[in-house]
């Protein structure tokens, strides 16, 4: 039986990040909810579940489509988090914590595109 979306450890640990995100953005000023707030909020909010969307697709192309949005997604989230240490709305050693947190989803998500990239060209190569 196929793994379930909820199998796969890029998807586990994104589910941790964003949880993360919530709570340290849930400090952020109120001036924010609808700026740096949302937008952190919804990059975070991305990545998992375009993971899970596209562990749901008919084909490894489309999940590999779906893995590379997540991957923007996961950037958009590191970078959006820069911007708050940047405007002090976290302090350096929080920002160090889910730094860390979200490079090593990151990682594990490049991983997972690797993998899923490799056995798409397994499938077009020809059989010698």
């Amino acid at each position: 039986m196929a793994e379930s979306f909820r199998d796969v450890v890029a998807w586990q640990k994104s589910m941790l990040l964003v949880t993360e995100v919530y709570r340290i953005s849930s400090n952020f000023p109120r001036r924010e909810m609808y700026g740096l707030t949302r937008q952190v909020r919804a990059a975070a909010v991305s990545v998992p579940s375009n993971i899970a969307e596209g562990k749901g697709r008919q084909t490894k192309k489309d999940y590999l489509q779906f893995l590379y949005r997540a991957r923007g997604s996961s950037l958009e989230v590191q970078t959006q988090l820069e911007i708050a240490l940047n405007l002090d709305f976290v302090d350096k050693v929080t920002f160090a914590s889910i730094s860390e947190q979200a490079a090593e989803a990151g990682r594990v998500l490049n991983g997972l595109i690797t993998n899923v990239e490799q056995q798409i060209e397994q499938i077009g190569s020809p059989k010698s």
